[in-house]
């Protein structure tokens, strides 16, 4: 088997988060490179559950420690073939077990809306603040 590079995985998809997922990851110290990662692992089929539609959960690390003591992220993604990535919504796992229904539902909301929407949608999100483009460092 080929070795890939997290470069190759992600040269077609353009990884982003949302305003409240931002701010988290900026509060949490959780890096770009780190959501870069789990967005490669994500987009090689790698991901802890498919909660159904476009939602998926992913694990990431605690900055300083493992994946295991880690964060449990909720991304939007349409598999196998999309173009985008958006991570949505983050929990520690100490704090909380899991994802309400409502909240599943809502967020389920927001991922079809991202993955489906045209690219000038995208750049006008982009452009209001709505989204980040998670950078390459």
């Amino acid at each position: 088997m080929q070795n890939v590079s997290l470069s190759d995985i992600l040269i077609s998809v353009r990884v982003f988060k949302n305003k409240w997922f931002y701010r988290w990851a900026r509060g949490g110290g959780v890096s770009d490179s780190v959501l870069l990662a789990a967005a490669a692992e994500i987009a090689a089929g790698k991901v802890e559950a498919n909660l159904g539609g476009y939602l998926f959960k992913k694990r990431l690390p605690r900055p300083g420690s493992g994946k295991s003591g880690g964060y449990r992220t909720i991304v939007g993604y349409r598999k196998p073939n999309s173009e985008r990535i958006i991570f949505l919504y983050a929990f520690s796992k100490n704090a909380k077990s899991n994802i309400s229904d409502k909240e599943e539902s809502a967020l389920s909301l927001a991922a079809e809306a991202f993955v489906s929407a045209t690219d000038t949608q995208v750049s006008k999100l982009l452009a209001e603040g709505s989204i980040w483009e998670v950078q390459y460092e």
